[in-house]
């Protein structure tokens, strides 16, 4: 079962996009990108990422 982890090795600020998108399959750099068109279009990205960085454990 995977599990939803922050990354300890590929992170930029908290880990929490590379933790995402290892859990999704997905590439960081286009999960990164989703969170700066969230902060930059309604500021919900960055009040995510916080609470994001907060509940989601460290790998």
């Amino acid at each position: 079962m995977k599990k939803l982890t922050r990354s300890r090795t590929d992170r930029k600020i908290a880990g929490v996009c590379a933790g995402i998108a290892n859990y999704l399959g997905l590439d960081p750099t286009l999960v990164r990108l989703g969170w700066a068109i969230l902060a930059l279009a309604a500021g919900t990205g960055v009040l995510a990422y916080i609470v994001c960085a907060l509940v989601i454990p460290e790998e």
